[in-house]
C-alpha cells in the first residue's frame, strides 16, 4: 500500500507540473497571438470624449438625422441612426482589415462612391421636394404614405456607406488611439469603432428625439409639413453638392 501511495502521489506530481507546464505555454501563447489587452480606459475614455464632441458638430450624418427626425419624427430619426451606425461598423472593419486604406488610395474609387453618394442624396432631395403631407387624420385623401422602418433604415445605411469622406475619417482617427505595444492593432481598432458606435447612438439620438419633440408641432399642419419637406429637399441637395465637389 506505501508503494501504491507513493505511486499515486508520483502521478500527481507529474500531472501537476505537466498541467502547470500546458497552462504557462498556453498562457504565452493566448498571449501572443489571441487575447489581446484592450486599450486602457484612460485612452479609452478620451477617444469617447473626442467622438461625443464630434457627434454634436455639425456636419452631413447628424444634419441628416436632424432632418428626418422633423419630417417623420423622433422614431423615424431613431431609425435612421441604427443605419447610419450600421454604416459605421462597415468602415470600422474596413479600417481594421486594411480595405479603407486601399479606397484612400485609388482615385477611381473615391470618385466613384462620392458620385454614388451625391446621386443618392440628390434623389432624397427630388422626393422630399415632391411629397406630400402625412395623413393628419384617418381617411384624409391627399396625404402622402408614411415612411416604414426599412425605408428609413436604408437611408441611413446607403448615407452613410456612399460617403467616402466618412470612411478617410476613421481611417485617419481610429489608427491614432491603437497602442501596437498592447498587442495587434486590429482588435484595437475594432475597440474603438465600437466605441465610436456607442457615442454615435448617444449623440445622434439625442438630436433625433430633441427634434422628434419639434416635429408633433411642426406637422399638425399641412403647409408646415410642405415648407418641412422643401427645407428638407434643399438641405439633401446642398448635402449632395458639397460630396459631389469633396476631394480625398
Amino acid at each position: 500500500m506505501a508503494a501504491v501511495s507513493a505511486s499515486i502521489r508520483v502521478v500527481r506530481t507529474c500531472l501537476s507540473g505537466a498541467a502547470e507546464k500546458c497552462a504557462q505555454d498556453l498562457t504565452a501563447t493566448c498571449g501572443r497571438t489571441t487575447i489581446v489587452p484592450v486599450p486602457s480606459a484612460e485612452t479609452t475614455l478620451a477617444f469617447l470624449a473626442a467622438a461625443l464632441l464630434l457627434g454634436y458638430t455639425p456636419g452631413p450624418d447628424n444634419l441628416f438625422v436632424l432632418m428626418q427626425s422633423l419630417a417623420h419624427g423622433a422614431r423615424a430619426g431613431m431609425t435612421v441612426v441604427l443605419g447610419l451606425c450600421t454604416g459605421l461598423c462597415v468602415h470600422t472593419a474596413a479600417v481594421a482589415l486594411g480595405l479603407a486604406a486601399v479606397v484612400a488610395g485609388s482615385p477611381v474609387a473615391f470618385t466613384v462612391l462620392k458620385s454614388a453618394g451625391a446621386a443618392y442624396l440628390g434623389w432624397l432631395a427630388w422626393q422630399a421636394w415632391r411629397a406630400r403631407p402625412q395623413a393628419l387624420q384617418p381617411g384624409q385623401a391627399d396625404a402622402g404614405p408614411a415612411l416604414s422602418a426599412r425605408v428609413l433604415y436604408a437611408r441611413g445605411v446607403v448615407m452613410n456607406l456612399s460617403n467616402p469622406k466618412v470612411l478617410l475619417f476613421f481611417l485617419a482617427l481610429l489608427p491614432q488611439f491603437a497602442d501596437p505595444g498592447r498587442g495587434p492593432v486590429a482588435p484595437q481598432i475594432v475597440w474603438f469603432g465600437a466605441w465610436f458606435v456607442v457615442a454615435t447612438v448617444v449623440s445622434f439620438g439625442s438630436i433625433a428625439l430633441s427634434a422628434g419633440a419639434l416635429a408633433g408641432r411642426l406637422t399638425r399642419s399641412a403647409s408646415a409639413q410642405r415648407l418641412l419637406n422643401r427645407a428638407c429637399a434643399l438641405v439633401f441637395a446642398a448635402l449632395a453638392l458639397r460630396l459631389l465637389v469633396s476631394t480625398a
